[in-house]
């Protein structure tokens, strides 16, 4: 895939996709949607199947977002049933579970109906925890499922592991694909029902006049009747959004195990440290399978130099794992983690009506936004949908109060970078490959040194809300410790919410 950024990539991206042409002129559609990820593509597949006449485009290549980063587990919420009856009640509790099995269910009946070859398959999954912190939760977990008539069975352990897991959640009839191919079956299906699709198109603003809504891009126009924003963190709002969700970095290995020795399951560690696993299959003559492991979480922007988590995770899988041959992938992606542990889809608070948005994955992004596809598709088309109320983006984080004040504060604290001197005195302290802070009187420059020893100077300040960016020398990239938008070395925007590129400076000579 032709990344912008000169970091990690994921076992998924070796699979190529179709390629689109740049929007370079003004054009009218019913429904624009920004964001060729699994939010974006399946709204415009419902959408131009019902047949709406839509238009999607993306800033990068289709799947050249998330996506291409998740580890695709179709699994209960990351937030635990039992914290969302907690905050919201048992009858909201059963509507996520709702949300997610018919999520679940659409993925399966458009792979069977469009016959994507994309890898999905029915997997038990199974929650467990090797800390006394985790384990303490499964009761509470085991009773708050069924409540919300979810399936689930207490074991004495995991079954067919190297390690012994303690006593377990089962799920059943969970599920996995690969999200590329999946992606670029979707892709050719929103093609096959009259759909349009535009890559390296990056959406700048979003004006509303006449009930008409108009797409502002880089080379071209879209005039809309509605705007789906899927973009993992909306740019379109500035400030609202992002008070209510903080971007967390998550870090994923790819591990060679021979063929049959891990079980065909899915794992989910409820510990601290956690760990996420699955198994997937490289090509079907094979001798090997890949083993998938994320965990290492921290918030964006907030670990200069975050390699260290992929030892920690390799550590943890050879101690449990003992099979396990050569790391074969590095990667790592982002998370959008919502205040009261609930996903924002549908209007956009603080904007037109006809405007909407999918974002608060909170690690659950292949079922999270599929839910959003389905309940904006209803708003658009006219129709009621009862999952509406919950998850409303306009709604108040009145049920997750200390993390909301935990993580405004976190971000307030990120601004005080100003105050701070620079990392390095000159750019000539900046090893080759490397990236650093730089103070030069009142301002701040952020500077990256490529192998031949050419800088590159940018300003320090994100576009969003002017917060001093970090280096991230994993993945090569400027990061944002504020709202997580994140940039290439030379300043272009890699992740929002930021929407324009961060300025180039210039050296003294």
């Amino acid at each position: 895939m032709n990344n912008l950024s000169m970091g990690s990539q994921s076992i998924w991206m070796r699979t190529a996709l179709p390629q689109f042409p740049v929007l370079r002129e003004k054009l009218d559609t019913e429904v624009c949607v920004i964001g060729g990820g699994i939010a974006g593509l399946t709204t415009a597949y419902l959408l131009a199947r019902e047949g709406k006449r839509v238009t999607l485009i993306d800033a990068a290549e289709i799947g050249g977002g998330e996506t291409a980063r998740t580890t695709a587990h179709f699994f209960p919420p990351d937030n635990r049933y039992f914290a969302i009856e907690e905050a919201f009640g048992t009858s909201k509790a059963r509507l996520v579970a709702e949300s997610f099995q018919q999520a679940t269910a659409l993925v399966e009946s458009i792979v069977k109906s469009e016959k994507l070859d994309c890898e999905f398959e029915r997997l038990d999954g199974y929650l467990f925890s090797l800390t006394l912190d985790g384990y303490a939760d499964l009761d509470k977990e085991f009773d708050a499922a069924r409540q919300a008539g979810i399936e689930v069975y207490r074991k004495e352990r995991v079954p067919d592991l190297s390690f012994n897991t303690g006593p377990c959640l089962k799920f059943p009839n969970q599920a996995q694909f690969h999200p590329l191919k999946y992606l670029k079956g979707l892709a050719e299906a929103f093609q096959r029902n009259r759909g349009a699709i535009y890559t390296w198109t990056r959406a700048l603003d979003i004006r509303s006049h006449d009930d008409i809504l108009t797409v502002t891009t880089e080379n071209g126009a879209i005039a809309a009747h509605s705007v789906v924003v899927a973009t993992n963190t909306p740019f379109n709002d500035f400030v609202v959004m992002h008070t209510k969700q903080a971007s967390y970095r998550t870090y994923v290995l790819g591990i060679r195990v021979p063929k049959g020795s891990v079980p065909r399951i899915l794992l989910w560690d409820n510990g601290d440290p956690y760990y996420y696993i699955r198994l997937t299959t490289p090509d079907e003559k094979s001798e090997h399978e890949i083993l998938v492991v994320g965990g290492a979480d921290h918030k964006v922007g907030q670990d200069e130099h975050p390699h260290h988590r992929f030892d920690e995770i390799e550590k943890w899988v050879r101690q449990h794992y003992p099979m396990t041959g050569s790391v074969d992938f590095k990667w790592s992606g982002q998370v959008m983690e919502p205040a009261d542990g609930v996903g924002y889809m549908g209007r956009n608070p603080m904007d037109d009506k006809n405007i909407y948005i999918i974002t608060g994955d909170s690690g659950n992004g292949m079922t999270h936004c599929t839910v959003g596809a389905i309940l904006i598709t209803d708003l658009i088309m006219g129709r009621t949908n009862s999952w509406l109320d919950l998850y409303d983006p306009a709604r108040k984080p009145t049920h997750g109060v200390p993390e909301f004040l935990k993580e405004l504060g976190n971000t307030l604290a990120q601004y005080g970078d100003w105050v701070k001197g620079g990392d390095v005195v000159s750019p000539r302290k900046i090893p080759p490959g490397e990236g650093a802070i730089l103070r030069k009187g009142g301002k701040k420059m952020a500077i990256y040194c490529d192998d031949k020893g050419k800088l590159y100077p940018l300003s320090a300040a994100c576009t969003h809300l002017g917060c001093v960016i970090s280096w991230n020398a994993t993945e090569k990239s400027w990061d944002c410790p504020c709202h997580g938008s994140r940039f290439s070395v030379t300043g272009k925007v890699l992740h929002g919410p930021a929407a324009q590129p961060l300025k180039v400076m210039q050296l003294d000579p």
